[in-house]
């Protein structure tokens, strides 16, 4: 869960001898995002890009408009990656959320009305190289119904993915044609970049056109290996937005630029957050994560989570954000629990005030009226782990909270709002909010090695501009 928590860690430092003292100033707790006067937010995709630049590595690589520009695709297959991991029912047939299905579909139809024929592959789960029949790890067969009313043509599904009649049904399409290929995964060479798999995979088509950002950061044959295989590659609909929001709205963002960073765990968050104190105007951090940063204060944290092999790095985090000028903002009170449980008693105190068996399960009042004041005085807000115990009622406000602040952010006065994938997701739709902030990240891990400045496999291998 993600804590987030608005004393700025100045405050903190004054108030801890043992890790020194900070410029940072102590941000008023009393703070109010109403009476926002500014513009409402731009409505098209074109009004978004006007508010920041796409970064060089977006703008880099070819897309798939690109592609339709330099080549004629009427009669071309194209080999397209998609991400159709969706859930199913307990009858391993129905699926039960069709959001990953619905989103290729402005990729596939791009390309089916520019006469192509379309190759449609994915991975289904972790199947570990074995062949599944049915359920999270098996074939591909529950997806076609709904890709066949999606698409609005037949989807011709092959058993394989690789070889001579695999081959055979590809040489064989027509002019917008849909195919779809096996699970990928049934191959143990999938997720080992296998170059014979990567070969197998290019025989079938003219191009390749990747449009799953949940797996651009592997490097395997369906993702990368298998653009050294055909002409050219382009990123998708998906993908290309993906990287112009989360590279170019941090790499050349709207000014001033607040990330808001949470997690159970500062070791899962390490990377990211020392890549965004580079780029970031204010951090406000929260998660389970505060309290490893409260005991390198040296605050007592009761029975709070902490990672004590961390204390130090959480440490050197909150100097090396002094150093910069970055407003690292920390917590001022969490609603605390005496057992993890939505059952649990609880109560309000400043994060100086915690001991015996309380543990803190979410940000407090105060709390959230500063992050209220630091979301409002920002024009580009990215958003990774949510403020609490979501999952449970009683500890889940501050998630809420900050969600519709972002919402707001983006519907009173056009900032750009960002959701960076995982949990953060789940509680942006859970409160409803999903299409009021201005972009949702489809990848959990692609998205936090996007931020943290890492190249993707599955974009480098694209074709260069």
């Amino acid at each position: 869960w993600s804590l987030a928590c608005p004393q700025p860690i100045a405050a903190m430092f004054a108030a801890a001898s043992s890790v020194g003292r900070s410029a940072l100033r102590r941000i008023p707790a009393a703070v109010s995002t109403a009476s926002v006067s500014n513009p409402k937010a731009p409505t098209s995709a074109a009004a978004w890009q006007r508010l920041f630049h796409s970064s060089p590595l977006s703008l880099d690589k070819l897309n798939v408009e690109g592609l339709a520009e330099r080549v004629n695709l009427e009669g071309k297959n194209v080999l397209m990656r998609v991400d159709l991991n969706v859930p199913l029912a307990k009858d391993d047939v129905t699926v039960t959320d069709d959001t990953r299905l619905r989103a290729i579909v402005p990729t596939a139809k791009f390309l089916l009305d520019k006469g192509a024929n379309v190759i449609l592959c994915s991975h289904f789960g972790r199947p570990k190289g074995e062949i599944i029949e049915t359920g999270k790890n098996g074939r591909l067969n529950p997806v076609v119904p709904r890709l066949n009313e999606l698409l609005g043509v037949e989807v011709n599904k092959v058993n394989d993915c690789i070889g001579p009649d695999v081959e055979a049904v590809a040489s064989n399409l027509t002019k917008g044609d849909v195919m779809l290929l096996e699970n990928t995964r049934f191959y143990k060479g999938e997720t080992k970049n296998d170059a014979e798999l990567a070969a197998g995979l290019g025989k079938l088509a003219d191009y390749f056109v990747m449009d799953a950002f949940g797996t651009a950061h592997r490097a395997h044959s369906s993702t990368a290996g298998v653009a050294d295989h055909v002409e050219l590659s382009a990123a998708g609909y998906l993908l290309d937005k993906e990287l112009k929001y989360l590279k170019g709205a941090v790499d050349e963002p709207n000014r001033p630029l607040c990330a808001i960073v949470g997690g159970a765990k500062v070791s899962t968050k390490i990377p990211v957050i020392e890549s965004l104190l580079d780029k970031c105007d204010t951090v406000l951090l929260g998660g389970g994560m505060i309290f490893t940063f409260y005991k390198a204060l040296g605050y007592d944290i009761g029975a709070s989570l902490v990672e004590d092999d961390m204390v130090q790095l959480a440490s050197d985090l909150m100097k090396k954000a002094e150093e910069k000028g970055v407003e690292l903002v920390l917590p001022t009170d969490v609603v605390l629990a005496d057992a993890f449980s939505a059952e649990a008693n609880t109560a309000v105190a400043k994060v100086t005030d915690i001991s015996g068996d309380w543990r803190g399960l979410d940000i407090g009042p105060e709390t959230i009226e500063t992050f209220a004041k630091k979301i409002h005085e920002s024009n580009t807000i990215v958003w990774n782990g949510p403020m609490g115990v979501f999952e449970m009622e009683p500890f889940a406000e501050g998630t809420v909270k900050v969600a519709k602040m972002l919402a707001e952010a983006t519907e009173e006065r056009g900032a750009v709002t960002i959701i960076g994938g995982g949990d953060s997701v789940a509680a942006v739709n859970q409160a409803g909010l999903g299409d009021k902030v201005s972009h949702i990240s489809t990848g959990g891990g692609a998205s936090l090695e996007l931020l943290e400045g890492k190249v993707l496999p599955g974009v480098a291998a694209l074709t260069e501009v």
